[in-house]
């Protein structure tokens, strides 16, 4: 089963300071059809006006990951964490029992572009918590990089649930390939420019649900960058 979510299906919302994209139900969006994808609640497409952001708001029993694009965002939040998101950053925040925090657009010049992903936990009540690396392109590059997982292997933040997320930057021609196992199932994002899973043509914003297929063939003719997550 492969089945596309274009992106010009997902639902919007534009208050000015920020211009957004959900490829499943949020906030004032809402779509029976578009609830999710496995433990997979939500991938928010921000675009953050300068000086723009959320004020300080709260969060309970999930696991929130937020992947930069371009830009630096500045988070603050009831832990006492406080710190730049920028480019290539990769941040993890266990909502569990609760945590308030706020994001700000750190320049009073420059956009900030985000993908914001909540991701079920595999049980609530758990303490809160937070977590924040940096994945050069180098390490992306023409390949799938281990950015998130249950184990935190490879160096990646730690999520609370049995879900892999990895991110890719193809240039022109290149390819990798991914082979989930037979009961998983998979999500494709495509974060810029476009490529192709399996001739399945995919542009930017679009999103692709996966399962049953043995092996993942993802080729991009002009580049693109992608996450792809490996879920149960």
């Amino acid at each position: 089963m492969i089945a596309l979510r274009p992106a010009e299906e997902r639902g919007a919302a534009n208050f000015g300071w920020l211009d957004t994209r959900h490829s499943f139900s949020f906030a004032d969006y809402y779509d029976p059809a578009h609830m999710g994808f496995r433990t997979l609640r939500v991938i928010n497409d921000d675009r953050v006006a300068p000086a723009g952001g959320f004020d300080m708001h709260g969060h309970k029993d999930m696991e929130i990951v937020t992947y930069v694009l371009n830009g630096a965002l500045e988070h603050k939040d009831s832990l006492g964490n406080g710190s730049v998101i920028r480019a290539g950053d990769v941040q993890r925040m266990s909502a569990g029992t609760g945590i308030r925090h706020s994001e700000y657009n750190s320049s009073a010049s420059e956009p900030v572009h985000l993908l914001q992903i909540w991701i079920y936990p595999e049980r609530k009540g758990l303490a809160p918590g937070y977590e924040q690396k940096t994945f050069p392109e180098t390490e992306k590059h023409n390949r799938l990089r281990l950015v998130a997982s249950r184990d935190g292997r490879d160096g990646s933040v730690t999520i609370h649930q049995d879900a892999d997320v990895y991110a890719s930057v193809l240039e022109a021609g290149a390819r990798v390939t991914f082979a989930p196992a037979a009961d998983r199932h998979v999500w494709i994002q495509v974060a810029r420019g476009g490529l192709s899973v399996n001739g399945q043509a995919l542009k930017e914003g679009d999103g692709l649900a996966v399962a049953g297929e043995p092996v993942l063939d993802i080729v991009s003719d002009a580049g693109g960058e992608f996450l792809l997550f490996d879920l149960a």
